[in-house]
């Protein structure tokens, strides 16, 4: 028999447990700000941050921030970061650069979510709203309005409500916040609509194709991802990690920046394919009825991605692979397969493990090669997880000589078994010689100096173009405090234009960067290659933040080197050898 007092204990029971549950942690973001920065949530370092969500023209949101601004010079001294975070999609730049400087907004962190997914994952829905972190727990404490002087259609003379100044207040005094949620008052933010309704997208017609298409290749068993996408089951018990690796563009591993550069075979997710993801994962993941398309069986992955190879290197035997700990980079000598000299137009790399194979570089060495490669001569081809083959244009190609000693650099990661591998390169042939001769290049500083606990330790390396040429891709390298790199060509009538730029390096994906377009370059012309490494405790891939870092082949030293693949136009009446 139920009774008052049983219905008031049960009550009380769902009210304490509701209270305890009302907050979840944040999912962790990356945005890039207005000054082509990366802004990583959990890098945070204050107690608190305050995010406000806005979109240019949104009049509420344009008197709001002023407020938000205020509160920032009056609050950043006691450890609160204050962001501003535009969530209209598709922004263009230049309205955003003149509604900054109108509101006086340069200094201030401005963020952009052009594809709209931190502001769908964090339920906002107009602009004007702010949520207020704590940076120790990860959740939200307060959500709503900054004050009750602005509302539809309405605005007091001042404010008599300060509902995130109050909750700051509270929050930096250690007492509970008495006003955790108030109803915001901005401009309606238009999300996708990824759904013929209103129910989640359906997994069988909608979700699963885009994992099969963008995700599937890596996350099947034996290749490189963590986990297999092989059912519906094993996609819904990673949904939150697919969520957070969405909003922290770990995944899809492809982090350049939106606004340079147009590159073969770009590895990113539409706005709407994230928009279809994040609102199925919303909604709990649900299978629906039918068939789970990720229990088909895969398609055959062709041996080679360019076909048949004309000639193969292999490694002279396999290689075993520890459990656990630091596997040192790996140098090994392979056979030459050619007696005479050949003209290469692709090459590609086929790892024998791909659950532990992270990079693989040809080096190759003759009498009077360039030495970019140290001893080993010439970097030849680089692959690492997610770069393309090597495929150049009709007529150019790359001279192989036959007395050539091949070299390969193989670094592997330990995953907690021993394995083993057995990795082979694939070489294809020109009909001899071409009108252009194609090399890697490279940028290069050698006298890196970084200091221990720097955060922001800044670098630069040159190329002189002698002669005209034509640029293929590009390659940016570094080790683990790597953090940023751009390549910025500078033509000798003066014009500076950037052809890359990678906001977050990660030196887990050494991505190329195949041109759409080659590009013609100037005699006189220089290749201009910025970066900067992060050596502090900020990193949480530094080996050692204690340590003065030089120039150095292991992991923990580190590289800055600006690769790129080019050939000089060929000179009149001049055959190639």
């Amino acid at each position: 028999m139920i009774t008052r007092s049983t219905t008031f204990a049960l009550g009380l029971l769902l009210l304490i447990s509701g209270l305890s549950l009302r907050a979840r942690e944040l999912p962790n973001f990356n945005l890039l700000d207005t000054r082509e920065n990366n802004v990583e949530l959990y890098g945070a370092r204050g107690k608190a941050v305050a995010l406000f969500f806005t979109g240019t023209g949104c009049p509420i949101a344009r008197k709001s921030v002023k407020t938000f601004a205020k509160l920032e010079r009056e609050y950043a001294a006691q450890g609160i970061d204050f962001w501003i975070v535009n969530s209209y999609a598709d922004e263009s730049a230049r309205d955003i650069r003149r509604e900054v400087g109108q509101l006086g907004l340069r200094e201030m962190t401005y963020l952009l979510d052009n594809k709209q997914t931190v502001a769908y994952a964090y339920g906002v829905n107009r602009t004007a709203e702010v949520i207020l972190i704590d940076t120790f727990s990860w959740e939200p404490v307060y959500r709503g309005a900054i004050n009750d002087q602005l509302s539809e259609g309405a605005e007091k003379p001042k404010a008599t409500k300060h509902y995130l100044k109050d909750a700051m207040d509270q929050l930096l005094a250690g007492d509970e916040i008495a006003t955790p949620r108030t109803r915001s008052v901005g401009c309606i933010i238009s999300y996708p609509k990824v759904s013929s309704s209103d129910d989640a997208p359906d997994y069988a017609t909608q979700v699963a194709p885009i994992l099969k298409k963008n995700c599937v290749e890596c996350h099947q068993p034996g290749a490189i991802g963590p986990w297999s996408m092989t059912s519906h089951s094993r996609v819904s018990n990673y949904s939150a990690m697919m969520e957070e690796v969405l909003l922290t563009r770990r995944m899809p591993p492809w982090d350049p920046h939106p606004s340079y550069g147009d590159f073969i075979d770009p590895q990113e997710l539409s706005r709407d394919e994230e928009h279809t993801l994040l609102s199925w994962i919303k909604a709990g993941s649900p299978k629906g009825e039918g068939h789970d398309p990720l229990t088909d069986p895969l398609p055959i992955i062709p041996d080679w991605r360019l076909g048949k190879p004309d000639a193969i290197i292999r490694l002279p035997e396999e290689q075993h692979i520890k459990a656990t700990g630091i596997e040192p980079y790996r140098y090994i000598e392979v056979k030459n397969p050619f007696d005479k000299d050949v003209w290469l137009n692709g090459m590609d790399v086929k790892p024998g493990n791909l659950a532990v194979v992270h990079h693989v570089i040809l080096y190759v060495n003759w009498p009077g090669a360039p030495r970019d490669g140290g001893r080993l001569g010439q970097f030849f081809y680089g692959w690492a997880p997610g770069a393309s083959s090597l495929k150049y244009p009709e007529g150019v190609a790359k001279r192989l000589p036959a007395n050539a000693t091949l070299t390969l650099e193989i670094h592997y990661t330990t995953n907690g078994e021993e394995q083993t591998d057995l990795t082979e390169m694939a070489f294809y042939l020109a009909d001899g010689p071409q009108e252009r001769k194609g090399e890697t290049r490279q940028a290069i500083a050698t006298d890196l100096d970084i200091p221990p606990g720097e955060s922001d330790a800044r670098h630069l390396a040159t190329y002189a173009f002698k002669k005209p040429a034509t640029v293929y891709g590009l390659f940016p390298h570094m080790h683990f405090r790597g953090k940023w790199m751009r390549y910025e060509l500078l033509t000798p009538d003066g014009k500076r234009k950037t052809l890359l730029h990678v906001p977050r390096y990660d030196f887990q994906w050494q991505l190329s960067y195949y041109l759409k377009e080659p590009l013609r370059v100037p005699a006189g012309s220089w290749l201009m290659v910025t970066g900067s490494f992060d050596n502090s405790v900020g990193n949480p891939n530094n080996p050692d933040p204690t340590q003065r870092v030089v120039f150095g082949e292991q992991s923990w030293d580190e590289m800055f080197i600006g690769f790129f693949e080019a050939a000089d136009d060929p000179e009149p009446g001049l055959a190639l050898k």
